[in-house]
């Protein structure tokens, strides 16, 4: 009798065969018991969310069982689980996470996508339920990534860099010898837009909040290709714009900040320039003078990853997550992360949730 399902065979004869093993008991059929990070309710992070064992889950003809290796602990997973996020996976019994990397451990008899056990694979788009050890989905939510690249990278390469990427490319036609200008840049998306601005020859200017260790957070980011930092206060003069130097005033502008550092963005943009805001760490407005509008002629856009993956552009985000695990692949694309054991998840998401001061992003490692 044909196999149903191709198990993950020993790290030793991998390369040699992939078994095919008849259909002889119905446990054949259902993933390995798992644990995973529950929560049957809304609320703060620390007090809402358990890890508990979890049953096997049956494949079914097209399903792919994945053995998670690592999920990283984003804000918007935090945000879904305070209920605040637009989207969020029913309740009760939610898995928490939404993006991660895993290794294939079986496949559905009728499974037809070129997918074996031990390949590399991420949900993509990205979907509920990444916090567990073994995880059930049909296949055509997986897409089968690089195994040659940090593990940490792969399952972080969708929502963070992708993000940058994406408004990189869909608001202004930026060439060579342009400049970008950007608060939050000692975040990932903008350690990912110093980075990625740096291999298409856009120039950038960062802005990050004036804080100790500020100095230490430039030369960083200096070392990544940032053109100019600058502190929030340094720009706080009325002729801004003399501090750019050679540079060109931005045609482009980010913010995920809003409050005055969203106003600094302003006033350094040229005359038609767009700022787009894509996030709002300080919880204040992004507050506009007439001026700006009547007289520079300034645009304001929004820009969410979720809404743009939902909008037909599987196969493109696709293309664009290999791209960027190329660069990862190249050296070209770094950004700051912390592996922990998922044994340990209690004091990651502690970390996550800023209880240790400030922390690198968390990813769990399974």
């Amino acid at each position: 009798m044909a196999s149903a399902l191709r198990l993950l065979p020993s790290t030793a004869t991998r390369l040699r065969f992939r078994p095919r093993l008849p259909l002889s008991t119905a446990a054949s059929l259902f993933s390995p018991p798992s644990k995973a990070v529950l929560y049957d309710q809304h609320g703060p992070p620390d007090q809402v969310l358990r890890v508990e064992d979890v049953p096997p889950v049956e494949l079914g003809e097209r399903g792919v069982c994945v053995k998670m290796l690592a999920a990283p602990i984003n804000p918007s997973d935090i945000n879904r689980v305070q209920g605040v996020y637009p989207v969020r996976p029913p309740l009760p019994a939610a898995v928490a996470g939404y993006e991660g990397v895993g290794q294939v451990h079986a496949v559905g008899p009728a499974v037809t996508r070129p997918l074996s056990p031990g390949d590399w694979v991420i949900p993509s788009p990205p979907s509920f339920g990444t916090w567990q050890t073994y995880i059930v989905k049909l296949e055509d939510v997986w897409h089968k990534v690089r195994d040659d690249v940090p593990v940490e990278y792969a399952a972080t390469v969708t929502v963070n860099p992708l993000t940058a990427l994406r408004m990189l490319q869909d608001f202004v036609k930026l060439k060579p010898g342009d400049a970008i200008v950007q608060n939050g840049s000692t975040s990932i998306v903008g350690q990912c837009v110093i980075q990625l601005a740096k291999v298409q020859g856009i120039r950038t200017i960062n802005i990050i909040r004036d804080r100790p260790g500020s100095e230490e957070a430039k030369e960083k980011l200096k070392q990544l290709g940032a053109d100019e930092v600058f502190t929030e206060s340094q720009l706080d003069v009325k002729n801004v714009k003399s501090l750019l130097g050679a540079l060109p005033e931005p045609a482009l502008g980010f913010n995920c900040v809003g409050g005055n550092a969203a106003s600094l963005i302003l006033k350094l943009l040229r005359q038609g320039g767009t700022m787009v805001t894509y996030g709002g760490m300080s919880k204040k407005p992004v507050t506009v003078s007439t001026s700006s509008f009547i007289f520079k002629d300034l645009s304001l856009r929004g820009f969410w990853l979720q809404k743009w993956m939902n909008s037909d552009k599987s196969e493109e985000c696709r293309t664009m997550i290999d791209y960027l695990l190329g660069l990862v692949h190249e050296g070209k694309l770094k950004y700051e992360m912390v592996l922990t054991p998922f044994s340990e998840f209690n004091m990651a998401l502690d970390k996550a949730l800023g209880k240790h001061g400030s922390q690198p992003k968390q990813v769990l490692r399974f």
